[in-house]
């Protein structure tokens, strides 16, 4: 029997690729249905006995609607038996097809699998495929292709990001948009991309993780320069937990970090950024860096957020400025009763709008720049502008014009009158 599945470009190219685990990131319409179908049916017929192939979508519901009838369509002269209740697929070797959602944990288990496709796997908890899935693919040595449209980013933007590094051989990830399919009219796509908003269509069409949902902070605002000759220093410290741990690469990036703002605040009240150090320290670790910041710098004022990670790095922190016999005062920072949307939003919107803040153009910004421009987008980390925001506590500066009279003059920085 030959069987002769026509596909598109991008669909050949992931087909034919031999790695194990493939990630496609995809746009609406793009053909992830039918690539998943034509691979269930192949990897099928292939199945050593005792083995089964199974698509996971993220409901039982989906995964009839999106699935069953292009299995049964494709697969319907090597199919030999199929019940739709069940959603199982039998193929002329003996094989099976299991369609699956992820709603109902308790049918993905139990199965020896050579092969695994999940489908939007956006809408997935990631521990289906973390406690369930992978362990159904280790006797056989089976692979699995995830695919999807993004959805913010969470695990699938991890994945993703697995694959295109390279560090794994096992992993490779691919992205393509609605216009890799050669049979969608371009004058539809342009038509969406006029009457949709950009968040949608960026999301939908060109499947982009990079998407700003709320639009707060704008790339057109920042602003790139030389350190001013006039100013003081300040920083302002957001620890993270203290967690020595052994966790994987991913799931240590879902961790957040510890940052140190180094902010030079000129006389008329701009912020000059020179640094924002961040990282997963160790408490001794985020007191060395403190304290080497602080000799560096010699900042005004030094503020650190309240809480039981401040009471952690303290005693270390004073210990290191005894026996290097440098000190510093620290303030203790709050979140003044206000959420940290709101919290950060108050802190630097207008100063990002208005030009009061500079970024030291010798260092790189791309980490920052990236979770300023999300904020806030759940599972994009925004430790660097929290602790950036906490220099609107330290720094006292006028907002008058030249034309106006500030009355307020600080007399003394540790007591604030």
């Amino acid at each position: 029997m030959n069987l002769s599945f026509e596909l598109l470009p991008w669909q050949k190219t992931v087909f034919q690729d031999k790695t194990r685990f493939k990630v496609i990131v995809a746009g609406r319409r793009c053909g992830k249905s039918r690539l998943s179908a034509v691979s269930l049916l192949v990897e099928g017929l292939r199945c050593p006995q005792g083995s089964a192939v199974m698509y996971v979508a993220p409901t039982q519901g989906q995964a009839r609607q999106i699935i069953w009838d292009v299995l049964m369509e494709l697969g319907r002269e090597v199919i030999t038996s199929s019940h739709v209740n069940n959603m199982d697929i039998t193929l002329i070797n003996g094989a099976k097809i299991y369609v699956r959602g992820s709603d109902r944990p308790d049918t993905l288990r139990g199965v020896s699998l050579t092969y695994l496709v999940l489908d939007e796997v956006a809408d997935i908890k990631a521990e289906t495929w973390e406690k369930v899935l992978r362990a159904s693919l280790s006797d056989k040595k089976g692979s699995a292709l995830f695919i999807g449209t993004p959805k913010g980013r969470n695990w699938f933007y991890d994945m993703y990001n697995l694959g295109l590094a390279g560090d794994d051989e096992e992993w490779k990830s691919w992205h393509f948009t609605t216009k890799d399919n050669p049979l969608i009219d371009p004058k539809e796509i342009e038509g969406a991309k006029k009457t949709l908003s950009s968040f949608s269509f960026k999301q939908e069409y060109e499947a982009s993780f990079d998407n700003a949902g709320t639009d707060l902070f704008k790339e057109k605002w920042l602003r790139f320069g030389e350190e001013p000759s006039d100013g003081v220093y300040y920083l302002a410290i957001d620890l993270a937990g203290f967690t020595n741990t052994n966790y994987s690469e991913t799931r240590k990036k879902r961790l957040d970090e510890s940052a140190i703002a180094v902010v030079k605040v000129t006389d008329d009240g701009v912020w000059f950024v020179k640094k924002i150090e961040h990282g997963r320290w160790d408490v001794k670790d985020a007191a060395n860096r403190i304290l080497k910041n602080i000799q560096e710098f010699e900042p005004v004022g030094v503020g650190m957020e309240r809480g039981t990670v401040r009471n952690a790095v303290l005693p270390y922190l004073s210990d290191l400025m005894r026996f290097k016999n440098t000190y510093a005062t620290i303030q203790f920072l709050t979140h003044g009763g206000k959420q940290k949307t709101e919290r950060i939003v108050w802190a630097l919107q207008g100063r990002f709008e208005h030009g009061k803040v500079i970024l030291n153009e010798d260092e790189d910004w791309k980490e920052f720049q990236d979770q300023l421009l999300m904020f806030p987008t759940p599972q994009v980390h925004d430790d660097l502008i929290d602790a950036l925001s906490y220099i609107d506590q330290l720094a006292v500066t006028s907002y008058f014009t030249d034309d106006q009279e500030d009355e307020y003059e600080p007399m003394d920085f540790v007591a604030g009158y």
